[in-house]
């Protein structure tokens, strides 16, 4: 009996007994936040991977100093860019005063102050591409979904016509819009968001169609999501980053087509600040005045160089295959 009793293992040692008890498993969720940190939030993610790319940087920078000097040009402008000085016409840049008056960049073949019009021409540059791009993207992603989602005649034809579209030059095809419109700052919005709206169409249905093919869409098929909800609150929002893209770099087009159609006379009409129309009322003086030239061309030049270098950067840190 002893050898059986000497058998069994001893009871375990109790409380206050001297004996200690295993710590309790930790619960979920704790122990998480010391040494390791939080995934970044999307937003962060983006901020993260644009900020590695330094000419993209320096478009945000510009584009940002565009958009206040567009939204304070009434304040930074130290004329009205439509007042005229006629004993100061054609005059070069200078820091001496004319009649009481100082003109920084010079002044125009009428005597208007160079710089003030340039100022409030950034507010139109900018007015007139956000409208075009506003409108060629709200129109775009609509006819794009429909291309995307019912395939067969909806398609072809919609897919036709923005190839017709495609096979004219852009500046001639919104000298057309405009020549059917009559000439004039909104015609020209006009004429550039129809320019542009190919170019969504198809980015558009080519994302729909690539998204159309995953589960997640299947998925929603089954669980009753009818077309309406499958286009605009399941499969939209995931074709998302190649839009915005697009409409940032649709900036910089936007701008150009603006510039070329004032310079044509078709777009915004005189004594309109529009850096177009700048150019065209100068052309005379290209060699007697370079300055009235040459800073409106340097104006699109940089806002044009901004959008596209902060487009560029954009797309770096979206696709995911592009990132460095």
């Amino acid at each position: 009996m002893s050898t059986l009793d000497d058998s069994h293992p001893s009871p375990l040692p109790q409380a206050g007994e001297g004996a200690q008890l295993p710590p309790p498993l930790p619960l979920a969720g704790e122990g998480r936040g010391e040494g390791v940190g939080a995934p970044p939030t999307p937003l962060a993610e983006l901020w993260r991977d644009f900020r590695r790319n330094r000419g993209a940087m320096i478009g945000l920078a510009v584009v940002i100093a565009l958009v206040l000097a567009a939204l304070f040009a009434d304040v930074i402008a130290p004329y009205s860019p439509r007042e005229q000085y006629p004993d100061a016409v054609l005059k070069p840049p200078s820091l001496t005063p004319i009649g009481g008056h100082v003109f920084v960049l010079g002044t125009d073949p009428v005597g208007r102050d160079q710089l003030s019009r340039l100022i409030h021409g950034t507010r139109l540059s900018l007015m007139i591409g956000l409208v075009s791009v506003g409108l060629s993207l709200s129109f775009g992603i609509v006819l794009g979904l429909l291309a995307g989602f019912f395939r067969g005649g909806v398609e072809f034809t919609i897919m036709r016509l923005m190839d017709i579209m495609l096979a004219l030059p852009s500046l001639l095809l919104a000298v057309a819009v405009v020549a059917i419109l009559g000439p004039g700052l909104v015609n020209a919005m006009y004429a550039i968001a129809i320019v542009m709206l190919p170019h969504f169409v198809r980015l558009t249905r080519a994302a729909v169609i690539g998204e159309l093919a995953k589960d997640y869409v299947q998925a929603s098929r089954i669980a009753g999501a009818g077309t309406l909800r499958l286009m605009f609150d399941t499969v939209l929002p995931n074709c998302a980053a190649p839009l915005i893209v697009q409409a940032t770099l649709g900036f910089s087009t936007a701008i150009l087509d603006a510039a070329a159609l004032g310079f044509l006379g078709l777009g915004a009409q005189p004594p309109t600040p529009e850096w177009g129309s700048m150019l065209a009322s100068a052309l005379e003086f290209i060699q007697s005045a370079w300055w009235v030239v040459t800073l409106p061309g340097l104006a699109i030049l940089i806002a044009v160089l901004a959008f596209n270098l902060m487009g560029d950067g954009l797309r770096d840190a979206l696709d995911p295959r592009l990132k460095r």
